[in-house]
């Protein structure tokens, strides 16, 4: 019996190889939905001044497959509502913004935003990447709807825009919360811009409370305007891997604002509430490699499918996150998002 141990060793440690390789091969892959009859419901609950906004996107894991699989990806219909300023719609070239919504979908406080910009005279452009995929909400998984998807979506919606002779094409921005903010964010990250949307690049970008613990080695961003509002009690996505991100780029476009005592979601109108689902990204940093992976920062550990990214945030996050408003912090994000796309927008 003894003699066979290292026999048993050498099979044993040949079968985790195997598994580890097949593992590292497996590619996340996604039906697409038909939107049609949701669509039907939309247009018959439109306003006077909106219409909806059919894109052709893409159901991609991660960024890198954004990069180099696009091709091999599910086609996917996604909607949006293009909602202009109160009796300008059939007038031209007014700015223009794309909203995105976080891991919990749209709510009420997002769509407070986009009422004051149109306010300002500024068109607005909801995403509803969730429900074009039959998705409520990712909190806790973050793989029924990957930022990759929702970047890719973004951009759609800023071509769909640029070609639409009543939106001055050169100044349309971004918005988004949570997840929206990390696409906010990373739709100014020129290795995923250069390639998905040569043509045409937002303005303005402003990530509240996006995810910054994925921080890319390469950071290259375009020369648009890049402010990020977060709280400093956020433990969903924490503030500090947003300064950290900040201080390492030392880009005089991109910006930061911090809000104490404040925590996730310190937009919302509402008391705080733990989320024992969530993922809480306190003490996790991973990388994001000029090919556009995630990846583990000690090891290399690539989150490159839906099972290696469960099994690394298995370790590497926790779950239980606290979101709910501060009213000082929701005041001034309100104040400060209109004032920040009026002074970019209004060339």
């Amino acid at each position: 019996m003894i003699r066979q141990h290292p026999k048993l060793i050498i099979v044993a440690v040949l079968i985790v190889v195997a598994l580890l390789t097949g593992l590292l091969k497996y590619q996340t892959s996604y039906d697409p939905v038909d939107i049609s009859g949701l669509l039907e419901q939309v247009e018959k609950d439109l306003g006077e001044d909106q219409e909806v906004v059919i894109l052709q996107s893409k159901n991609s894991f991660s960024f890198y497959d954004l990069l180099f699989r696009n091709n091999k990806s599910m086609d996917q219909d996604v909607y949006g509502i293009l909602t202009f300023p109160e009796n300008t719609k059939s007038g031209g070239n007014s700015p223009a913004i794309v909203g995105v919504a976080g891991s919990k979908g749209w709510g009420e406080h997002h769509y407070g935003y986009m009422q004051r910009y149109r306010e300002a005279g500024i068109a607005t452009l909801v995403l509803h990447s969730f429900k074009s995929r039959n998705v409520s909400s990712t909190v806790g998984e973050q793989t029924s709807a990957t930022t990759a998807m929702l970047v890719h979506d973004a951009f759609k919606a800023l071509e769909a825009l640029s070609n639409d002779q009543r939106i001055d094409r050169e100044n349309i921005g971004i918005t988004g919360w949570s997840l929206g903010g990390g696409v906010a964010l990373f739709t100014a990250w020129k290795p995923l811009k250069d390639i998905i949307s040569p043509e045409h690049t937002f303005a303005a970008h402003l990530p509240i409370y996006p995810p910054c613990m994925v921080k890319p080695q390469n950071l290259t961003f375009t020369p648009a305007p890049i402010h990020i509002l977060i709280g400093e009690d956020d433990n969903w996505v924490p503030a500090d891997a947003c300064i950290e991100l900040v201080e390492f780029a030392k880009k005089d476009n991109l910006e930061i604002t911090t809000y104490a005592n404040a925590h996730h979601s310190f937009d919302r109108n509402q008391e705080l509430i733990t989320d024992e689902n969530a993922y809480s990204f306190t003490h996790c940093r991973l990388d994001l490699t000029d090919d556009g992976m995630a990846q583990t920062i000690s090891l290399g550990i690539p989150l490159s499918n839906s099972i290696l990214q469960k099994t690394v945030l298995a370790f590497c996050a926790e779950r239980g996150a606290t979101y709910g408003g501060n009213p000082a912090a929701r005041e001034h994000s309100g104040q400060f998002a209109l004032d920040f796309m009026n002074q970019h927008l209004r060339n």
